[in-house]
């Protein structure tokens, strides 16, 4: 199983990536390989698939891969490839259906051209997923006799939904059932999909193969976590998380039953089967290794690492040389540092100090420090001057004027990226992006926010973390520990403390994880045990700050419901409860 990082529309990328795994695969004495979901055209390709030259350009890399493969000595190595193909027998447009009828497809190259293809029976349309929108489904389900072995394909949500492909495997008397995925990391969800892969192994009574995809992608993190489980739900085998890697299992998998009906098919509810022979004879017998299971990372550790990974791939995807970020001292702008540098090294890591007439000296200090530490590229700017200059042009106060130092520190940063080929990082969490808490191309002006999907209460726990990991490995930690403990504040006015406009944050993220997260009413905040009170402005809050994030910028997903495609709520709305 090939646990690999494509990259969208990189298809002779992604080809030389799929032919390097086969050719280890085929070094460790592979009898199959596997890749993820659209591994060729990389995922999720969102619109490009109702490009009809994008179609065509995915059906001619598959089959100049496959030539590719038995040119270089690799065509005997059966190889299960992701792509993005198209239904054939649609000649004119289908209301209802997008444009060119494309498929999200897999197929199994075999001796220089592909043994089937099969596509996609069910669609995700939920959460971040729009895939009725892009693609038709397909209605068949592929088993391929290779080693007197009958092996049965499926990709992704077919294995999540209930009906389908997977229904009919166990009908089809497959042995061992490959699941390629597309599936993005969020908190807590590995302890799902584990439970899920068992529960199919069950009722399919064939050993799942559940391959995933690795990498960073838009505000996707997809961590990997490929795994085997055995029919009777034993864990098999298992691949780390967050990082590319080939898991080579040796498996015991019953004969096949029966000869076979090799290009006829038989019906299952609502999926036919299409049986493909490879080979009949079975491989000689040979000493099994043990097989591999990853150690897994702690709740913390996994979504630290999802970030890092996010932000790399942001930044090296998009060709950014280096990244730039404002630095004030605070908690945000540490932690995003700090995963900055773990991402790229330090040298690719600027940060900008800008204090202003009411920056504290610790802002300074503890912002040299945090550099220090790290090892970035640090420079101080003082803003005093840019905003007495706005201020001598026309007359501000109170909010304009705070808005103002967080606008020309914004305006700074990206005439810093535009002169020297920065990305500016953005440092608001999710529970300022929630409420409003943040200048509109001030503090929210940038081109990637790491923590966007971080509410402030998990900041510290992965700062913590962060430099608990540091101190395990006997290294200095990262984050200056008066950046973790004092109180949290834009220092846009004298003495000011984000406790000024906002409750505690404990008590903050947890009224809005249960209003964001789980879509929880009035009625029901207040039924769950919040102050009714705080509940009414904090609704207030989220709903008007809406026309805000709209205009943020991109970051990685997290949990289980992000602001941005998990939650499409209209910026103009008189609905309040």
């Amino acid at each position: 199983m090939a646990q690999v990082n494509p990259t969208v529309g990189d298809l002779e990328g992604n080809s030389d990536l799929i032919v390097d795994y086969t050719r280890r695969a085929a070094d460790a004495g592979a009898h199959l390989v596997v890749f993820p979901e659209m591994v060729l055209t990389g995922y999720p390709v969102e619109d490009l698939a109702l490009r009809g030259a994008f179609v065509d350009a995915s059906i001619t890399a598959l089959h100049a891969l496959a030539r590719r493969l038995a040119d270089t000595g690799l065509g005997d190595l059966p190889v299960a490839v992701g792509y993005l193909d198209r239904h054939r027998n649609t000649v004119a447009p289908t209301r209802g259906q997008p444009a060119g009828a494309p498929h999200n497809a897999v197929a199994l190259l075999y001796q220089g051209q592909p043994v089937f293809t099969s596509a996609k029976h069910h669609l995700p349309n939920y959460g971040v997923f729009d895939e009725a929108r892009n693609f038709v489904p397909g209605t068949t389900l592929p088993v391929v006799r290779l080693h007197s072995i009958d092996v049965a394909f499926v990709i992704c949500e077919d294995l999540w939904q209930d009906g389908g492909p997977v229904a009919a495997v166990r009908e089809a008397e497959a042995g061992l059932l490959v699941v390629i995925n597309g599936s993005p990391y969020e908190r807590g969800k590995r302890d799902t999909r584990l439970g899920l892969c068992t529960r199919r192994a069950r009722e399919t009574q064939a050993t799942v193969a559940y391959v995933n995809l690795v990498g960073g992608q838009d505000e996707l993190v997809f961590d990997g976590d490929s795994l085997i489980v055995h029919p009777d739900g034993r864990l098999l085998a298992r691949a780390p998380q967050f990082e590319e890697h080939l898991l080579v299992a040796d498996l015991e998998l019953p004969d096949a039953v029966g000869a076979g009906m090799w290009g006829a098919s038989a019906d299952a509810p609502g999926i036919t089967i299409q049986r493909h022979l490879v080979s009949a004879d079975p491989v000689p017998a040979y000493e099994p290794q043990p097989a591999p299971l990853a150690p897994r990372r702690d709740e913390i550790g996994e979504v630290y690492a999802a970030l890092v990974l996010a932000t790399r791939d942001y930044v090296h995807k998009n060709r950014f040389p280096s990244v730039l970020l404002g630095l004030s001292g605070g908690i945000d702008s540490a932690l995003v540092a700090t995963i900055a540098v773990d991402a790229l090294g330090a040298d690719r890591v600027h940060g900008v100090l800008m204090p202003s007439r009411y920056s504290t000296d610790h802002s300074v200090t503890d912002a040299e420090e945090l550099a220090r530490r790290q090892g970035i590229n640090a420079r101080i700017i003082p803003v005093a001057p840019l905003v007495e200059a706005f201020e001598n042009a026309v007359k501000v106060d109170g909010l304009a004027e705070e808005n103002l130092q967080a606008r020309v520190r914004g305006q700074l940063l990206m005439t810093l990226s535009n002169q020297e080929g920065h990305l500016v990082l953005t440092t608001g969490n999710k529970s300022e992006l929630a409420v409003g808490y943040s200048t509109l191309y001030g503090d929210s002006a940038g081109g990637f926010a790491p923590i966007r999907d971080v509410w402030k209460t998990l900041v510290w726990e992965l700062a913590r973390w962060r430099n608990a990991e540091a101190e395990r490995n006997g290294q200095v930690p990262p984050i200056p520990e008066h950046s973790i403990t004092k109180p949290p504040s834009a220092e846009l006015r004298p003495g000011q403390l984000d406790t000024d406009s906002l409750p505690e944050y404990d008590v903050l993220d947890a009224l809005l994880d249960d209003y964001v997260g789980t879509d929880l009413g009035r009625d029901e905040l207040v039924a769950a045990g919040h102050d009714p009170e705080l509940v009414d402005r904090v609704i207030r809050m989220v709903d008007r700050a809406e026309y805000k994030r709209r205009q943020y910028p991109p970051g990685p997903k997290i949990s289980t419901r992000n602001f941005g495609r998990d939650r499409r709520v209209p910026i103009t709305s008189r609905w309040t409860v």
